[in-house]
């Protein structure tokens, strides 16, 4: 089966720099790498809510360069820095921002991400409904 590399116009950087792609299709499965709350330039966002605001979007715009959306992940996992101490900030951004209960979710607490000062990460397989 053909693969298909995902990369949206503004994450460009972040794949010659880092030589990776956000995702990859397969058939009508979207395989997308962990997103985290940075902006187009790179640069990690420090406010919590907003870090994961950003994440959020950035998850996003993969989706949509893949021509899915939220409500075609069927499996999604989270990994957290300090998970006890911005869980509920987590959630409340989530919550407002991903529809719920729609795709298997496991949260991974874990003691560092990629970059000093990320505090979540997301990543996931959609479905193209």
């Amino acid at each position: 089966m053909d693969r298909e590399i995902i990369i949206p116009d503004d994450m460009q950087e972040i794949v010659s720099r880092a030589g990776y792609a956000p995702a990859v299709r397969v058939g009508d499965t979207v395989y997308v790498v962990g997103q985290v709350g940075r902006t187009k330039e790179l640069t990690i966002i420090d406010d919590p809510s907003e870090q994961f605001r950003a994440m959020w979007e950035n998850l996003r715009i993969v989706l949509e360069a893949a021509h899915c959306t939220f409500d075609d992940i069927v499996e999604m996992t989270s990994y957290h820095v300090e998970m006890s101490k911005h869980m509920d900030v987590f959630r409340t951004v989530k919550n407002e921002l991903f529809p719920r209960g729609t795709c298997a979710w496991t949260c991974i607490g874990v003691s560092e991400l990629a970059h000093q000062g990320l505090l979540a990460e997301v990543k996931c397989i959609a479905v193209k409904r």
